[in-house]
């Protein structure tokens, strides 16, 4: 333990008592501004600011900045007492605070880190994993013991995979699915772009790699031209590819849908480049003899091996799965070539084989982890950058034209394997637990301190996860001072359809006693996502009441929510209701990365959540509460004006949202009021009016 950390524990802010006093500044004077640039700032490097709930991937992560800043707030009076508690530190020992969605951990984290005794439930196996890793202790010795038997077990038999005709290690081979033509039977690459690498900053650094698609030379190309000259063997470099968004065109003529020509089999895939690592240089290659027979001798290891990890189990219709089984994609082991299979099983293997430890856990989280980045749906993000592109970067699973095989143990030089994760994610996230930080306002700069939280690894009896349906909790009538949580976004990602690609390989590897291998699917019929409105809000409410039983009759209620459909809103607002529960506040904040690849489709992108404040309806104070659809827009617009001119970006999609929450959360609160029909339309024209003034 650090001097700051001791003097933090003996000197730390008074505590507070369990109960949230009766008005906070989440429902009064809440700090968004300064609160969404320290959110902003973090979201661009989650995993460097939140190491420890970021050991393995989950969906919609939301910010730790946030989520840390709502707890204190909901124990400070107004905004100046929540800013300096904020930048000094708080210590809630005597609270207990509950998380029915726990996702990452973020709430969890928080909340140990402010000495708060805490639970975290998830209805999703691999989730639970996650929170786990957040949270649990390890020996830093045992960690590099246990890696080193892992590579003692395994790598040189994956080294000798990946190398070429020198010896040389090869970083990445390059390769691309290939169709036949319905019409003629003749085999067509589906390259999308005959320019398979460049800098991730083209315009700086416009040089970049093409493949000739006639004699399959590389060439050298500089993206400023307009012109590509021709290959050494004379052929041009300006033929057009022969895909055009959904449809390819055979060297015939001929024009089919690729999903037509695929007939429900996965696409074959042809290697036709490689990057190799000469001492400190990167040389990309063409694919030789050499490499060919390479690849048929890990094909034949795979047939012969008898005990390494494999995936199991078989991909089942959704929202996010139905994309990658329309092109023949049914078992998880067809996400993986040959060679990957093999390496990653003889990998697998060598951790699976550990004994049990909660660093064994860390390394299996490690591994579940490398497979999002040694798969046949990863692709080349470029040079300058972390070059995989993990399967995950659209939230779905979307066939890869031309995917990228990474080395999966790896090099110095490596992107996603194992021995860069270990690094990057396992280490780091032991370092941060001993030693954690915070993002801090001081004036107009934004810093990093130490010595304002608690370590993580000192409270190893004050927090459990547990995975469950959060409609059925196992504690107590009035169990807990405070819930905090962010839902499942209606509709869109449907995590357990994703979780499952890891959970094909954990079956087997076995993380922890208790992890459920016999499951097929970690989709389970308590899931509150559903592509069913009204479904999504039965799900909701049923946990939603089972934590209002469990919530002190005076504690509050807190969650983060967006959406720009009303009815969904008219959802949430019903299962509050049937919860007994009554909004007291909508606090803008800023949410995760405005940039994603999901947000960068939507017609209306969010750059803010809602930060939903609620309490038992009978301990509210109606008074202070706006009393009309009219109040409470300008409430509403009164914080986003705020953001606004703070700087923080809001957009279209935002005001929407929110003053659309803010005239529905009237329904809690108006014994008078019901989100039926005829106040639906008044919410709507009210959130149109103001959406077209905000332009």
């Amino acid at each position: 333990m650090t001097y700051q950390q001791a003097m933090f524990l003996k000197e730390s802010t008074v505590e507070v008592e369990g109960i949230p006093p009766q008005h906070t500044a989440l429902e009064r004077d809440f700090p968004a501004v300064v609160i969404s640039k320290l959110a902003t700032l973090e979201s661009w490097r989650k995993e460097i600011h939140r190491p420890a709930s970021h050991t393995h991937k989950w969906w919609a992560q939301r910010l730790g900045s946030v989520f840390r800043a709502v707890i204190i707030a909901a124990y400070s009076k107004d905004g100046n007492e929540t800013l300096q508690r904020i930048n000094s530190g708080l210590s809630l020992k005597n609270v207990r605070i509950l998380d029915p969605f726990a996702g990452s951990g973020i709430t969890i984290v928080e909340a140990l880190k402010l000495g708060a005794y805490c639970a975290g439930v998830d209805i999703n196996p691999v989730a639970n994993l996650v929170q786990r890793q957040a949270l649990q202790s390890w020996e830093r010795n045992k960690l590099y013991a246990l890696l080193k038997s892992v590579e003692g077990s395994s790598r040189h038999e994956i080294d000798s995979l990946y190398v070429d005709s020198n010896g040389y290690p090869v970083l990445y081979y390059f390769w691309v699915a290939q169709v036949d033509c319905p019409t003629c039977y003749v085999t067509t690459d589906l390259f999308s772009n005959y320019v398979f690498a460049k800098h991730t900053n083209s315009d700086r650094y416009p040089i970049a790699k093409a493949i000739c698609s006639v004699c399959g030379s590389i060439e050298p190309v500089n993206l400023s031209n307009k012109r590509r000259g021709r290959c050494v063997n004379g052929h041009s470099l300006d033929i057009l590819p022969p895909v055009s968004r959904q449809r390819f065109t055979c060297k015939n003529g001929h024009i089919s849908r690729i999903i037509d020509a695929l007939d429900g089999i996965p696409p074959k895939y042809k290697m036709y480049a490689k990057l190799v690592l000469e001492d400190s240089s990167k040389r990309y290659s063409v694919i030789d003899d050499f490499d060919i027979q390479l690849y048929k001798n890990a094909e034949k290891k795979l047939a012969e091996a008898k005990d390494i990890l494999r995936p199991v189990g078989s991909l089942e219709w959704g929202y996010n799965t139905q994309q990658a089984i329309r092109w023949g994609f049914k078992r998880w082991e067809q996400f993986f070539n040959a060679r990957q299979l093999y390496c990653l099983g003889v990998l697998g293997k060598a951790v699976r084989d550990l004994e049990d430890s909660p660093e064994r856990e860390a390394l299996c989280t490690l591994f579940s982890g490398v497979l999002e980045f040694n798969n046949l749906f990863c692709s080349f993000k470029g040079e300058g950058t972390g070059a995989v592109r993990h399967m995950f970067s659209h939230h779905i699973l979307k066939p890869e034209r031309t995917p990228l095989e990474a080395h999966p143990w790896g090099t110095h030089k490596s992107s996603g394997s194992f021995s860069t994760l270990f690094a990057s994610r396992i280490i780091r996230a032991h370092e941060y637990k001993i030693d954690p930080h915070d993002l801090i306002s001081q004036g107009h700069e934004i810093k990093r301190r130490k010595g304002i939280s608690y370590p993580l690894t000192n409270h190893i009896d004050s927090w459990e996860v547990i995975n469950c349906d959060a409609a059925i909790l196992p504690y107590k009538k009035g169990s807990f001072d405070l819930i905090v949580t962010d839902p499942p976004y209606f509709d869109k990602v449907h995590y357990s359809e994703l979780a499952d690609f890891f959970h094909a390989w954990l079956r087997g590897i076995r993380p922890f006693t208790g992890y459920e291998t016999n499951l097929p699917t970690t989709r389970s019929f308590g899931e509150v996502q559903d592509t069913d409105v009204s479904k999504f809000g039965d799900g909701l409410m049923k946990v939603l009441k089972e934590s209002a039983r469990v919530l002190r009759k005076e504690g509050m209620l807190i969650f983060s929510f967006h959406h720009v459909n009303i009815e969904v809103w008219r959802e949430v607002v019903r299962a509050l209701r049937g919860a007994n529960l009554a909004i007291t506040s909508i606090q803008p904040i800023k949410a995760e990365l405005s940039n994603s690849s999901p947000k960068k489709g939507a017609k209306e992108p969010s750059n803010l959540d809602s930060i939903i404040v609620c309490r038992h309806y009978q301990n509210i104070d109606i008074q202070a509460l706006p009393a009309s659809p009219e109040a409470a827009v300008k409430v509403a617009l009164r914080r986003l004006q705020a953001l606004s001119n703070g700087g923080i970006t809001v957009n279209r999609g935002d005001v929407r949202s929110v003053v659309t929450g803010s005239i529905m959360a009237l329904t809690t609160l108006h014994n008078k009021l019901r989100a039926d029909d005829q106040f639906v339309a008044l919410a709507n024209g009210l959130t149109e009016s103001v959406c077209k003034e905000w332009g």
